[in-house]
């Protein structure tokens, strides 16, 4: 455990023993903030760079508390009434699953305030949609019926806290209903893709965005001018490179990157589709996420006349989408075959728009030799600059043929690529999408 959080439960339970006393009618001294110690640890790290209030730092100290010790305030009312009882003033609710009490905002004003009715109403702005603890989704009171007063609310610290908190790390989010997309790790290196000189100067301008915007938006004060976020659209023929310069984006700016599943997205009935997003950039709002939207045209498509209420609701789905896009403040990446496709709206919003076509013959041959291992050797009849230049392949496909050959030649004992598996394995290829192959001039 780090010494700061050591320090920070025993402040709290200090604190917790003055507030009690003192509801009491007893004489006590209020503890004093210790100070904190210099270390790596997560938490210390986040009072440093938060530099929060005495009340910010009780009220998180309180909402963490339950994650580490269960019956932290059960025990501490304990010792002023060791004969048993509640003890209402403090708050709290108890458990589903356990019966210790876990801390409402009420507990927080109590720590704070006591009775002191002009100090409750201050503490409880912590609690308020314009602090960061809520625009930033740190920490936020559990809704309730209505009619009961908000800070009866369990507080809840977003599992992210939790887990860097406590465990030094946050696990990435796990795909599912409640969260559609997947996260994209790549090994390969931005010379791994072979693009011509127009599309990566546009992503170098991309990646310079996600680099530079804190200073230009904070730094250059252009926030007043400027809307946050970023919005890209890759388009081009499927397998040119549009995954693979997303995850490379990602990874050499230090930034995850999640690809969105539009079959988990994408619901018929009415509503759910809009609140799929909602969670989702709501998740992803303060994580400097890339959200990758691939075969994007499922989800961004154009809206069309209203017929019947089919049309207004999917027309519906196109307008909210547009506005939390636009509204999220990281990158996001449309990924299309057809730029055609996308509704106008949102062309009219890309601060850039790339085009990914099929390689040339030079960067077809790039690619070529790029892709096959050095394992392998090439049959002599064999030449690869006639292939790159007689067929018209994506680096997707390139690499299909070359995982192809390579497991046939493992199949028969050698690392010798022939003439005749390469011609079938790009005949596969060409069967895929019903073109014609032909084996003239391949060698």
């Amino acid at each position: 455990m780090s010494p700061n959080l050591h320090t920070t439960l025993a402040f709290l339970a200090d604190l917790t023993r003055f507030r009690l006393a003192t509801h009491l009618g007893q004489t006590a001294k209020p503890p004093q903030v210790p100070p904190m110690q210099d270390d790596d640890a997560p938490l210390t790290r986040f009072i440093q760079q938060r530099r929060p209030t005495v009340d910010e730092f009780v009220t998180l100290a309180v909402a963490l508390v339950p994650h580490i010790i269960p019956a932290f305030f059960d025990e501490l009312v304990a010792e002023l009434l060791p004969q048993g009882g509640d003890f209402p003033a403090i708050g709290g609710v108890k458990g589903t699953n356990q019966r210790n009490t876990l801390p409402t905002g009420e507990t927080v004003l109590f720590l704070l305030a006591g009775n002191d009715l002009a100090r409750r109403l201050e503490v409880q702005k912590l609690f308020g949609s314009q602090h960061f603890f809520a625009k930033e989704k740190i920490l936020y009171l559990e809704d309730l019926k209505p009619g009961e007063p908000a800070a009866a609310g369990r507080i809840i610290l977003d599992t992210e806290y939790v887990e860097l908190f406590t465990l030094g790390y946050v696990t990435p989010p796990r795909t599912g209903t409640g969260f559609p997309a997947q996260r994209i790790n790549t090994e390969l290196e931005w010379e791994d893709l072979i693009l011509n000189p127009q599309t990566m100067s546009q992503l170098r301008e991309v990646q310079t965005w996600i680099q530079h915007n804190d200073t230009l938006l904070y730094d250059w004060k252009m926030y007043r001018k400027v809307k946050p976020g970023f919005r890209a659209l890759f388009y081009g023929p499927p397998g040119t490179g549009k995954t693979m310069a997303a995850g490379l984006l990602g990874k050499y700016t230090g930034h995850d990157v999640y690809r969105i599943d539009l079959s988990m997205m994408v619901s018929k009935y009415i509503g759910e589709t809009e609140k799929n997003l909602a969670t989702l950039f709501d998740k992803a709002e303060n994580k400097k996420w890339i959200l990758f939207f691939d075969e994007a045209d499922a989800l961004f498509g154009k809206r069309t006349s209203v017929r019947d209420a089919h049309d207004r609701f999917a027309n519906q789905e196109v307008s909210y989408l547009l506005q939390r896009v636009e509204e999220f403040p990281g990158l996001s990446i449309l990924a299309s075959n057809f730029k055609s496709n996308l509704d106008d709206a949102f062309s009219r919003r890309f601060q850039s728009i790339v085009y990914f076509p099929i390689p040339r013959s030079a960067e077809r041959l790039a690619l070529w030799k790029n892709t096959l291992p050095a394992a392998v050797q090439l049959d002599p009849a064999v030449s690869l600059p006639k292939i790159a230049d007689k067929y018209e392949l994506t680096g997707s496909n390139i690499v299909n043929i070359v995982h192809y050959c390579c497991l046939q030649a493992l199949a028969d004992d050698t690392n010798l690529i022939t003439a005749e598996n390469l011609n079938t394995g790009i005949a596969r290829e060409f069967s895929k999408e019903n073109k014609v192959f032909s084996t003239e001039k391949t060698a």
